[in-house]
Formats: C-alpha cells, structure tokens, sequence
C-alpha cells in the first residue's frame, strides 16, 4: 500500500498522448481560449411518447425544429473577424465516444431526413467510427452539435461548444418524475437537457427560446 504522494518512485510512467486523443485535447484547449460559454438546463417531458420512439431520432428532429425557429444557434461565428454565419441547413455532429477518444462524425442534411434516415445515417457514422474508415471530411463541418451522455451515466452537463459552431445539446440520463397531475401527482419519464452556447454569438432569449422548441417538440406523442 503506497503511504506518499507520488512522487519519482511511483509504478505509473507519463504517456504522450497520441492521435485522436491528442486532437481532443488540443481542440478542448483552444474551444476555452476562444469560446464566452454560458449554458442552460431544462427537462424534456416524454410522458406522451408512444411505443417505438427512437430517443437519437427524436432528439436530432427536436434540434432541427429549434434550429428552424431560432437559426442564430445553428451557425458559426468568427471571434476574430467578429461575423456570423447564418446556416439554412444542419449539419449535427454527433458526439461518438471511444477508447481511442472522441469523435464527431457530422449527420448531414438532418433537415431532410425522416426518422428512419435519421437512425440509418446515425448508424452508419458510428460503424465507420468503431471501424475506423470514417473519412476525415466526415468529422469537420458541423452547425450544431449533440451529445447524448445519458446512456453511461449523469443528468446535466456543461458541454463544450467547439468553433465556429456556436451550440451544443447534451442529453442525460432519463428518469422518472412526481409531476402535477389534477389533484395529485403522477410519475412522468424525463430527458434532462443542457444548451451550452457561445454568448457572443447569440443572446439568452435566443437560447431560451431554442431550448423551449425542443422542449415542446419532444413532449409529442411521435
């Protein structure tokens, strides 16, 4: 049993990180040196779903509805430049964690796909990740984000926004609820989210307003 702090003697040895690893790091860095991040947090209500909904599907439909009400999050911005870039598509990278480190593959054109083209295009960018033939052009380019840390573990979260796009959702754990209900209270199942934006790219409202629009598309029935 070690009684010190380690020190010269201690069994681990430094690692350089390598590859993707080593990627993640340096664009972390440089998303703390340039972003103004403020983050919000809510809980999605899905007590309405119906069988067979599909939680990926419904949370990229429920970013597209947001950024069609409110473009100013699906956009990138130029801090040194100080110029917006307004996107009329979304393009959502989509956070695929492995022991390698983080990818995030884009999933193109997320406006124009049905439900089912939604989890056929998720599902294709995770396989090309775990086998490593994903093409680089994949993982660049993206207008919004998406990370859905709630299959491991954690309700809300802090995510980082990585330029020149200015938002991220992050999804947590979903979890049962005592809600209001006539006279007593009943159990709802809920999906916490957190909106992390760049401030000096968009305002409060505009997140607020963003994050409502997915609140209510996802408490649809389908």
């Amino acid at each position: 049993m070690r009684t010190q702090p380690p020190g010269t003697t201690t069994a681990g040895q430094p690692e350089p990180l390598k590859g993707v690893r080593r990627n993640m790091a340096r664009v972390m860095a440089d998303a703390h040196r340039q972003v103004v991040p403020t983050t919000l947090n809510d809980d999605a209500d899905i007590h309405a779903w119906r069988d067979g909904n599909d939680v990926t599907v419904r949370l990229v439909r429920a970013i597209v509805a947001a950024c069609r009400a409110v473009p100013a999050l699906n956009a990138w911005f130029d801090g040194e430049a100080l110029v917006r870039t307004l996107h009329p598509h979304v393009d959502i990278g989509i956070a695929v964690d492995t022991d390698d480190g983080l990818f995030v593959p884009a999933l193109r054109n997320a406006d124009l796909l049905d439900g089912r083209g939604i989890r056929d295009a998720v599902d294709r960018l995770r396989a090309q990740v775990g086998d490593r033939s994903i093409a680089a052009s994949e993982l660049t380019g993206h207008t919004i984000s998406l990370s859905n840390f709630g299959m491991f573990a954690g309700r809300y979260a802090t995510p980082i926004v990585v330029p020149p796009s200015v938002a991220i959702v992050a999804a947590g754990r979903a979890r049962m609820q005592p809600m209001p209900a006539g006279d007593g209270l009943e159990a709802h199942k809920i999906i916490p989210l957190s909106l992390s934006f760049d401030h000096r790219a968009c305002t409060g409202g505009e997140a607020a307003r963003f994050l409502r629009v997915m609140l209510d598309d996802l408490a649809l029935p389908d």
